[in-house]
């Protein structure tokens, strides 16, 4: 890291939800209820991948759920894993009083179910169009693309008056990588060759709970 005045005094945390702070892609997981589990894969890697344009790629991935039952969501919500340190990081962010938010091209159900799990101040993501129970195969609403991300941390940045230089971005897809570059901290969090590659700082091997480290926390400093 670049060691000025900003490296002790960050105060706003931003995640990606899918792959980052959860070990999964909900998409692909509503996929595999729909039967469409493989066609929706194939998608989702490409454009991790930075090899598809991510609104095309998840208006077509989203196109694929039309007609899933909307119960799904609540079963699919119920099984997925935490990213081991998660839920570590973020008491600990709480308690040195950071700021945190999700910002995520997922979606909306199972952000907000994390928020409330883990305490997020903000949540940003895609909701699913559900009408008389069932999945449409639409979103309501602007996509939270790559672009969308980066505008919103500026945005929440600014709303709590907070410079960029003090904020702190960690993503595993191509779409993080616009929050990633103009982040104060942009972190590739096992992230896709392409990410890792372009991202400032990197953490491959070690818990969301390694971010500690980057922002000067050491075993020795207890908050407990």
């Amino acid at each position: 890291q670049e060691d000025n005045i900003f490296r002790r005094h960050r105060r706003l945390v931003v995640f990606d939800m899918d792959s980052t702070l959860i070990e999964a892609e909900v998409i692909d997981e509503l996929a595999k209820e729909a039967g469409v589990g493989d066609q929706v894969i194939e998608i989702t890697e490409a454009a991790m991948r930075g090899e598809l344009d991510f609104n095309e790629s998840f208006r077509r991935r989203v196109a694929l759920l039309k007609g899933l039952d909307a119960s799904v969501l609540e079963s699919v919500a119920q099984r997925l894993p935490l990213t081991e340190g998660a839920e570590d990081l973020v008491s600990h962010l709480k308690m040195l009083g950071f700021k945190t938010a999700i910002l995520s091209g997922g979606f909306t159900y199972f952000a907000e179910k994390l928020q409330k799990q883990l305490g997020f101040d903000y949540v940003y993501a895609n909701q699913l169009d559900i009408r008389d129970g069932v999945v449409t195969g639409e979103v309501v609403g602007e996509i939270v693309n790559g672009d969308r991300k980066a505008q919103l941390l500026r945005e929440i940045a600014e709303r709590e008056g907070v410079r960029l230089e003090q904020t702190i971005a960690v993503g595993d897809g191509a779409n993080d990588l616009p929050m990633l570059s103009i982040a104060g901290l942009g972190i590739a969090f096992r992230a896709k060759p392409l990410v890792r590659q372009s991202a400032k700082q990197a953490i491959s091997t070690l818990g969301l709970d390694g971010i500690l480290y980057l922002i000067g926390f050491r075993d020795r400093d207890s908050l407990r």
